[in-house]
């Protein structure tokens, strides 16, 4: 009977094929080994259904296994979404605030916003996690965060809500001194093919969340960084080209520090507009002081981008 199918027996098909192995999600699970093969035999019995092919070094899962493992992830991802909005009507002020943030997003807005969380809710303990790309996202599949600031739509999860945030302009420079410098003060346009003629400098995951993946990447030569203050610095003494969001570069462009490389390959204007979006974790509810900070930080976002955003273009 389907009625004895227990959530337990569904998480741990799950995890076992999220870990790899019986062992692997035994150990993820604190629980011993023997105990996760007979939930998942205990499960295939009900179902009357093989799940796992065991005839090899790790369990694979059988085609049937496959069609039901995305329904089991949606009823877990319902059951943990229950449970979080259960609980956050009934839990009290939070006891700490762990925040990761993409470093493509200003500090000064999250700053702003953490100050006012601060006057509200002075008991609240705070701990800031900044670092690009997969870093926020990586944070908040690990528990180490509970809000994440992220940088663009390419990595998602059904296990991350994310709510739109602001939108980051963002513009490809180079040093006043570097020979694409030259092209863009004449207005001349710079095409794709004079881009790979010179060093992109860009910035690297230091997660596996992207491996395989370049974002706008178009030089064949590249140097990979590890934060955009190194990138930026890198660029500002002339040994390549790169993007950067608009609000970093703002004073030294005014200054002349630093040239805007008009190439329609990387936007009009080599200027490209990218939304920043709030995350958490489905099981992971806002309490109030989350909450608190969430409504400051879209007041303070908006304020800080807005000196940073292009005029609109008819």
């Amino acid at each position: 009977m389907l009625d004895a199918l227990t959530l337990d027996q569904m998480r741990i098909f799950v995890t076992v094929v999220e870990a790899g192995s019986f062992r692997a999600a035994a150990v993820r699970l604190s629980r011993v080994q023997s105990a996760v093969s007979h939930a998942v035999a205990n499960l295939e019995a009900e179902l009357g259904l093989t799940l796992f092919d065991r005839s090899g070094h790790r369990p694979v899962l059988t085609p049937g296994g496959r069609a039901l493992l995305a329904d089991a992830r949606a009823i877990l991802l319902k059951v943990d979404s229950l449970r979080a909005r259960a609980r956050g009507m009934c839990e009290g002020v939070e006891l700490s605030l762990s925040i990761a943030v993409d470093c493509l997003f200003p500090l000064a807005a999250v700053s702003a916003a953490l100050k006012e969380l601060h006057d509200a809710y002075p008991a609240v303990g705070v701990e800031v996690i900044v670092g690009p790309l997969g870093v926020p996202f990586a944070a908040l599949y690990e528990g180490k965060a509970t809000v994440g600031i992220v940088v663009g739509g390419d990595l998602r999860d059904p296990r991350i809500e994310l709510e739109a945030l602001s939108s980051l302009s963002f513009v490809a420079v180079v040093a006043a001194a570097h020979p694409l410098a030259a092209r863009s003060r004449t207005g001349d346009e710079v095409t794709a093919t004079e881009l790979t003629d010179h060093l992109q400098i860009v910035q690297a995951d230091p997660t596996p969340l992207s491996e395989g993946r370049d974002f706008g990447v178009l030089s064949p030569g590249t140097w990979r960084v590890s934060g955009q203050d190194t990138k930026q610095a890198l660029i500002l003494a002339g040994a390549g080209w790169g993007r950067l969001p608009r609000w970093a570069v703002e004073r030294d462009l005014a200054e002349g520090h630093l040239v805007r490389v008009r190439a329609s390959a990387l936007g009009r204007d080599g200027e490209a507009v990218v939304d920043a979006f709030l995350a958490h974790r489905n099981d992971t509810p806002f309490g109030p002081a989350a909450c608190a900070f969430r409504t400051a930080l879209r007041r303070h976002a908006h304020k800080e981008l807005s000196r940073a955003t292009p005029p609109s273009r008819e």
